[in-house]
């Protein structure tokens, strides 16, 4: 980062620390809140927006060559009246990352002449039309508009260290969208008679990158269509130099019919079993010197002196009322050899046994125990890091929750296909926030805090990226062919994001 813009950050955020440091205040004989005479008036030569952040984002898909990937793959539109395949794509990708949840909200943008000269830009497609160009795709469209996200980031990933590549960990879970239109084509009910779609989601845990979405129908099972999806994100990763790959799923991912191929191809997997009779028949009669008391690790380090815990309101008020309640007594693990019904070879079986206690009120009832199935080709961890690292793939569930946080699962158009489409250049804004932190610098001497900084801004939730990142105040100068984004106020973030745009300007690696 330039010394200029250094010096001009260390000044601004010098200036807030001394206006909120501690003191010792006298009795105030007025609120804090003390503004009057408040007027408006319309500049006339200086203009301004609140999403300086967009200026970024573009320079963004214009370093990794997003745009003309997409004009390059995608083929849509017969003729370019005005607009391109890529005009249309980042017009939806830049409604979500102003915060926008709904397509009428581009009418908002589109009538920001400040929004429109930021990106170069004379117009931009209306809500309408935005709906019309969703409703041109067929599935081979949508497969190459997939296709075209992936090309750049493979260019994303390239950029980063040599430890980036050990391992590739790729999952996949289905999660069910609900709707309240009645005349949306490929909708159904699913079994708990939920009206909607039910979208497959494969993405890369390394990043929470969504590698592949599919919409289906709501009475679709969850893995239906995985397996082929599991093979084109391993593809993938390959072509992006990643060393080892992993697959991870719950129970209805365990695909025992491709187990075989996807262990020959050497991919390690970490898979739910269902606890089918039989396999719970053998970890019943295990013997009990086969079990280990797993310890779990403590959600997060104290980073200054322990504090005493608070009292567990809901917990007193379950035994006040008499409310069943379950207990955790204690929890075991133990192996053992399993061929799944259509596997030729044998993979190791881990299960979990929790050892339960059922209250009511004050009252113990009965015990329980519940078994829970890890099928793993790793013959190397122990019975205890594959439950553990099983686990792991809950965090899977926050990027679903962001995406839909984000309204990018929403469904705004009027069928299968062109929800489908809607949703991947929706989930677009989501990757650019996540190829954003990617390529943040991490070298010179604050080597370890910048890399701390892009870990965090990498596992940032959404609404917190655009609050850091996105919603900047800016004045917009357009002079000597040049777009100028200068910066009104100062947050925590800004050095990190000065940072990151300087980088920006610089050359991709090969």
């Amino acid at each position: 980062m330039k010394t200029i813009r250094r010096q001009q950050s260390r000044r601004r955020k010098q200036r807030i620390e001394r206006r909120l440091k501690p003191r010792n205040w006298s009795k105030q004989a007025s609120p804090m809140l003390s503004a009057r005479n408040i007027c408006y008036e319309l500049a006339d030569r200086v203009r301004g927006m609140a999403v300086g952040g967009i200026g970024a984002i573009h320079q963004l898909v214009c370093h990794v060559g997003l745009a003309d990937d997409l004009n390059e793959h995608v083929e849509v539109l017969k003729a370019h009246l005005p607009y391109h395949e890529s005009d249309h794509v980042l017009n939806i990708a830049y409604n979500v990352l102003h915060g926008g949840e709904r397509l009428e909200d581009i009418e908002l943008l589109r009538n920001d002449e400040v929004y429109l000269d930021a990106l170069g830009a004379q117009r931009v497609p209306d809500p309408t039309t935005a709906g019309d160009f969703c409703r041109r795709f067929k599935r081979w469209d949508i497969e190459s508009l997939q296709s075209a996200i992936n090309e750049s980031r493979l260019r994303v990933w390239a950029q980063q260290p040599p430890e980036f590549f050990e391992e590739a960990v790729i999952e996949a879970d289905g999660t069910m969208v609900s709707t309240n239109g009645e005349c949306k084509a490929g909708a159904d009910f699913n079994y708990k008679g939920k009206w909607g779609y039910h979208v497959l989601v494969v993405s890369l845990a390394n990043t929470q990158e969504p590698l592949f979405l599919v919409n289906r129908g709501g009475n679709r099972p969850s893995h239906e269509g995985a397996a082929a999806r599991f093979d084109q994100a391993l593809t993938l990763c390959r072509r992006g130099g990643f060393r080892r790959v992993t697959f991870r799923g719950d129970t209805d991912f365990s695909q025992t019919q491709h187990l075989d191929r996807w262990n020959d191809q050497g991919v390690r997997f970490v898979f739910g079993f269902d606890a089918q009779p039989n396999v719970r028949n053998t970890a019943e009669n295990l013997p009990e010197s086969s079990w280990t008391a797993l310890e779990r690790e403590p959600k997060y380090s104290v980073q200054t002196e322990s504090r005493r815990r608070p009292e567990n309101v809901k917990d007193a008020k379950v035994v006040e009322r008499e409310f069943q309640n379950i207990r955790l007594e204690g929890e075991q693990v133990a192996e053992f050899v399993y061929s799944p019904k259509h596997c030729r070879k044998e993979y190791r079986m881990v299960v979990l046994r929790k050892n339960l206690t059922v209250l009511q009120g004050e009252q113990r009832l009965f015990d329980d125990v519940r078994y829970f199935f890890y099928l793993t080709n790793d013959t190397t961890s122990s019975a205890a890091e594959i439950v553990r690292e099983a686990n792991q793939r809950c965090n899977q569930e926050n990027l679903i929750s962001q995406l839909k946080s984000m309204r990018a699962t929403t469904m705004p158009v009027d069928n299968l296909l062109s929800n489908w489409a809607y949703m991947v250049m929706a989930a677009l804004a989501w990757s650019l926030k996540a190829w954003f932190a990617l390529l943040l610098p991490e070298n010179g001497r604050w080597q370890d805090r910048h890399r701390r900084e892009k870990l965090t801004v990498l596992r940032m939730e959404f609404r917190t990226f655009l609050d850091a990142f996105m919603r900047i105040p800016a004045q917009l100068v357009r002079t000597g062919r040049r777009t100028i984004f200068r910066l009104l106020n100062w947050n925590s973030w800004q050095t990190v994001f000065l940072r990151g745009v300087d980088q920006l300007h610089g050359c991709l690696r090969c």
